[in-house]
């Protein structure tokens, strides 16, 4: 794979749970022992919302690692750095400081956008395959080469009016198509995670994706690839996400969950887990 030039900062960990690189110290939870499974988690979510596949895998004698995106959860918030080139070296650090080889990469939404630019920056000599869920890519905005996209103006719209002017009632009124049928514990519990993130990054992050282009990004990945979708999936719509996406990647096994939504690893999760073991053991 043709990597672009990365950052080449030394990253080390330093307090218990933290990845020091550059600017920036990114919390971690390190679960079991085994090949190692590292999550990167969607926009406005961190590592708590991986439990039920850490807990699931690291029993299967894998060993699961999660880390909290900068601005996200636990980790700093430097006040910059939310474009997709510096959250892919942020994977890049974790992966250094905790010597990761032969990883398997599982993202969620914006996280398989990060993994994604990762293989590009990075190569892929320290991963083993990826699983991408609920993606945003290959792009998700209206464009002469994706013209079914989403108009950007309408993106723009939720920036302004709904994320810089009230994003808890945002939260609010979307944890229903994003978990449907969730009960209210469940979704307390999520909108906990979206409303201590950093409203920078969040914004910043939105703008990240809403640029991104990836289809030759996507083209030149060379791992396999599990790709797990739902037909409900309001976010990452199914024919504008998944399903092109799995026609750019050499390497791709989709699995569509026709009654899933974009949370799909939280209301589908024994299907889910058992999809991620098969798919890793698979490949020896």
């Amino acid at each position: 794979m043709t990597m672009h030039n990365a950052r080449h900062t030394r990253a080390y960990t330093g307090a218990p749970n933290t990845i020091i690189a550059g600017d920036v110290n990114l919390y971690y939870r390190d679960w079991g022992r085994g090949r190692p499974v590292l999550f990167v988690s969607g926009w406005s979510m961190c590592s708590d919302s991986w439990g039920y596949q850490m807990m699931a895998l690291c029993r299967r004698g894998l060993r699961c690692i999660a880390f909290d995106r900068r601005g996200h959860g636990r980790s700093s918030d430097p006040g910059g750095g939310y474009d997709l080139d510096t959250l892919a070296d942020d994977i890049a650090a974790v992966i250094e400081a905790l010597d990761l080889r032969d990883v398997v990469l599982v993202g969620h939404s914006m996280g398989c956008n990060e993994i994604v630019r990762y293989l590009t920056r990075h190569g892929s000599a320290c991963v083993r395959q990826v699983a991408l869920l609920g993606p945003m890519t290959p792009g998700i905005t209206l464009s002469p080469s994706n013209p079914h996209g989403v108009d950007p103006a309408l993106l723009e719209q939720f920036r302004s009016s709904e994320l810089l002017h009230d994003f808890p009632r945002w939260i609010e009124e979307n944890l229903e198509p994003f978990v449907p049928g969730a009960g209210p514990r469940m979704r307390d519990w999520l909108a906990q995670m979206a409303l201590q993130c950093s409203l920078q990054a969040l914004h910043d992050c939105n703008v990240a994706v809403q640029a991104s282009d990836m289809g030759a990004e996507l083209e030149a990945v060379d791992v396999p690839v599990l790709l797990i979708a739902g037909a409900r999936d309001v976010s990452a719509p199914l024919d504008l996400t998944a399903r092109r996406t799995a026609a750019l990647v050499p390497d791709c096994r989709l699995v569509i969950h026709e009654d899933a939504a974009h949370g799909m690893f939280l209301t589908h999760v024994e299907q889910v887990n058992g999809e991620l073991l098969e798919f890793i053991r698979a490949e020896g």
